[in-house]
């Protein structure tokens, strides 16, 4: 087929011991740690999971290094599992869910939190808080055959060797199951997605010149300078 200018290429993620995986969305889940809920002025117990998303070329690979974005002065990293589905569908059972599971990363969600601020202020939408370039660093997918339980396990960030964030994929409210079970009934789910599952309490900001180390237990480490 033939297009009106060169067609975009399509944005990867390296796979363990793999070809590159192809990204079709990012999705992410908001507040799915209580001490972040908390942390960020709200009940998790009240709440059910809700989600926004980033462009899927907002990806970027491990040992990169991504400029501090423009029009923000707090700018925030937030350490996360990253879930990639080789399997799609709707309104998938909490029971089959992790069959749809290709594998699992360490992600950051990077984020312009005083635009995020003022978007909530106003009752606007966070897309460019959020949603920005490069903003979604993600490490290498090791495959769910090899990840083992990741229903607990350590999950951490390192700034310039000082621990940031701290957490256990225990404490998750919602966990990877139930996360794509609900989310498959509010959109179809198809192969490439890749689900950003929360982060632990502890964000703050980052400087030009950081260093980050984002650690899930049992999965390969992401590292990201900011320039």
């Amino acid at each position: 087929m033939s297009y009106a200018i060169p067609a975009p290429a399509v944005p990867t993620v390296a796979v363990v011991g793999g070809d590159p995986f192809p990204v079709r969305r990012i999705y992410c889940v908001g507040r799915n740690y209580a001490a972040h809920a908390r942390e960020m002025g709200h009940d998790p117990s009240r709440e059910a999971p809700f989600f926004f998303m980033k462009p899927a070329d907002a990806v970027v690979a491990s040992g990169s290094t991504i400029p501090y974005p423009s029009q923000t002065s707090d700018y925030q990293h937030e350490i996360e599992l990253v879930v990639a589905l080789d399997k799609g569908g709707k309104n998938v059972s909490v029971e089959q869910a992790l069959e749809l599971v290709f594998g699992y990363a360490v992600g950051l969600d990077m984020t312009r939190r005083d635009l995020q601020a003022v978007a909530k202020k106003m009752g606007r939408p966070w897309d460019l808080s959020k949603g920005f370039d490069q903003s979604a660093p993600c490490g290498p997918l090791l495959p769910a055959a090899d990840a083992g339980d990741l229903s607990k396990g350590a999950i951490w960030v390192k700034v310039n060797g000082e621990f940031r964030q701290q957490g256990d994929l225990s404490d998750l409210i919602w966990s990877v199951a139930e996360t794509i079970s609900y989310l498959s009934g509010m959109v179809e789910l198809f192969p490439g997605d890749l689900i950003y599952t929360g982060t632990p309490d502890g964000v703050g900001p980052v400087v030009k010149g950081d260093h980050l180390q984002g650690h899930v237990d049992g999965l390969p480490g992401l590292d990201i300078t900011i320039s």
